[in-house]
C-alpha cells in the first residue's frame, strides 16, 4: 500500500509549524516610515483604551512620570540626550549605498540583507560542470559537482521515485534546514547514478530493508511506524521534487555516504571526508569509485514498490557490504572489465593500451644516433650482458637462512 495512503499525518497549528520570523521587506514594499506609522497608530489606540478606563489611565500616567524622571537622571549623566544620539550617528559616517536618508532605524539593515546562496545548481549548469570535470583527467574528485538526475519512466515510476525520496528526506532529516535535507537527497541520487548501487530511487532507499542493519536505518528499525507531520512531510516533498527535476546540491559533491554526529563508524576514517551539513557528516570514495566518470549510470525509471522489502527478499552481495568492501569490489570489477577488453595476441598488445590505459610517451625505445644503431641500438643498453645477470651472487645465496636453528 502506498505510504501516502497508509499514513495519517498529524496536523500542526500554523503557530507550531512555522516559527515566528520577520519577513524581509520587498523592494517595492513598505518602507521603515510605514512601520513607524503603524506604531503611532497602535499608541493612539492604547491611549483611547486608557481614557475609557480611569484605573488604566492612572497606571499609564504613572509610568510616563517614572520614565520622565529616569530620563532626567540619565540626561544629567550624559545619557538619553537626543542631540547626543544624533551626534553619535553623525560620527558613524555616511549611510550605506542601499540605505535611504531618514528611512533607516536600528535594525533596518535586516531588510536590506540579500538572501544567501542556497547551493542549488540549475540542471544545465550542473550538467556542464559535471561533464567538464569528468573529461579532465588531471582533475581531483574533491569539489566535483554531481550529475543531474531527472524523473523518467511512466507516471507510476515518477510517483514512486518522488514518494521514496520524500520518505528518506523526512525520516532522515525532517527537523533539519533545507541544506541538510538537500544533502540527504543528493546522496541518494548520487547512489542512483553509481553502478555500485541499485539503479532506482526506491531501490537505493530501501536497499537491505529486508534485514536489520540496512543502508538507511529508518527503513528497517521501525521508524516508518511513526506518523509523519503533514507540514514537514510537504517540506520534504518540495525538496524531493527539486532534486528529481535535475537540481543539484553542489556543497555535498560526489558524496555517497554519511552518518550522524552521534556515531563514528569504522569506515569513516577510510573514506574522504567532505564536510558536515546539518546533523550529518558526508563522505565520498577516494579512489576510482569516487571519480566523476564512475557515476555513469543513467536513471531510466523502472521503480519497484515504494515500500521496504519483504523478509522473503533475496539480497545481493552489495546489500551486505560496508563502504570499503563495496569500493574494493567496484575496483576489482573495473579492472576485470579492462582486462577483458585487452588484445588477446602479444602483437596486438604491443601497440595497444594495457587494461584500457594509454602507454606513456617514453614507453617505446628512443631513437639512437647512427653509430649506436650500428652497434645494436637499444640492445647495447640492456642488462642481459652483465656478469651473473639474472643469478644470485653466491656470497648472498644463504641470506635469510638459519645457520643453525635454536634448539636443534
Amino acid at each position: 500500500m502506498p505510504l501516502t495512503i497508509a499514513y495519517r499525518p498529524v496536523i500542526l497549528s500554523p503557530e507550531a509549524a512555522s516559527p515566528a520570523r520577520v519577513a524581509p521587506v520587498p523592494a517595492d514594499g513598505p518602507h521603515p516610515r510605514d512601520f513607524a506609522a503603524r506604531i503611532r497608530q497602535k499608541d493612539t489606540v492604547s491611549v483611547r483604551r486608557a481614557l475609557a478606563r480611569p484605573s488604566l489611565l492612572r497606571q499609564r500616567l504613572a509610568g510616563v512620570a517614572a520614565i520622565g524622571i529616569g530620563a532626567a537622571v540619565l540626561g544629567s549623566l550624559g545619557w538619553g540626550d537626543p542631540q547626543g544620539v544624533r551626534e553619535a550617528a553623525a560620527q558613524a559616517g555616511p549611510l550605506q549605498p542601499f540605505e535611504r536618508p531618514g528611512e533607516s532605524f536600528p535594525g533596518s539593515a535586516f531588510y536590506y540583507i540579500a538572501p544567501e546562496d542556497s547551493g542549488l545548481l540549475a540542471p544545465d549548469s550542473a550538467e556542464a560542470a559535471w561533464r567538464a570535470r569528468r573529461d579532465d583527467e588531471d582533475a581531483s574528485p574533491a569539489g566535483a559537482i554531481a550529475r543531474p538526475v531527472f524523473a523518467r519512466g511512466s507516471s507510476e515510476d515518477r510517483w514512486r521515485a518522488q514518494q521514496c525520496l520524500t520518505t528518506a528526506i523526512y525520516y532522515e532529516a525532517a527537523s533539519e534546514p533545507d541544506a541538510g535535507q538537500r544533502a540527504v537527497a543528493q546522496v541518494i541520487l548520487n547512489r542512483v547514478a553509481h553502478p555500485a548501487f541499485p539503479k532506482t530511487v526506491c531501490g537505493v532507499v530501501y536497499q537491505g530493508s529486508e534485514r536489520p542493519g540496512c543502508q538507511f536505518s529508518f527503513a528497517c528499525d521501525g521508524s516508518l511506524a511513526r506518523k509523519p507531520v503533514a507540514q514537514f512531510w510537504d517540506r520534504a516533498r518540495r525538496v524531493a521534487a527539486e532534486a528529481m527535476a535535475g537540481y543539484v546540491y553542489a556543497p555535498v559533491g560526489l558524496a555517497t555516504h554519511y552518518h550522524t554526529w552521534a556515531v563514528h563508524p569504522g569506515w569513516a576514517d577510510k573514506l574522504a571526508f567532505i564536510g558536515a551539513i546539518g546533523a550529518h557528516r558526508f563522505y565520498r570514495w577516494g579512489g576510482s569509485a569516487g571519480q566523476p566518470a564512475a557515476f555513469s549510470a543513467v536513471y531510466a525509471g523502472g521503480e519497484p514498490v515504494a515500500a521496504p522489502h519483504p523478509r522473503s527478499w533475496t539480497p545481493t552481495g552489495a546489500d551486505f557490504a560496508d563502504p570499503v568492501a563495496l569500493e574494493r569490489a567496484f575496483e576489482e570489477g573495473r579492472l576485470a572489465a579492462l582486462r577483458a577488453q585487452a588484445p588477446s595476441t602479444p602483437a596486438a598488445a604491443a601497440g595497444a593500451a594495457a587494461f584500457g590505459q594509454q602507454p606513456l610517451p617514453h614507453a617505446s625505445a628512443p631513437a639512437y644516433a647512427p653509430e649506436i644503431e650500428q652497434r645494436g641500438g637499444d640492445a647495447v643498453f640492456k642488462g642481459d650482458g652483465l656478469p651473473q645477470g639474472g643469478a644470485v651472487n653466491p656470497a648472498y645465496e644463504n641470506a635469510g637462512k638459519w645457520i643453525a636453528k635454536p634448539g636443534a
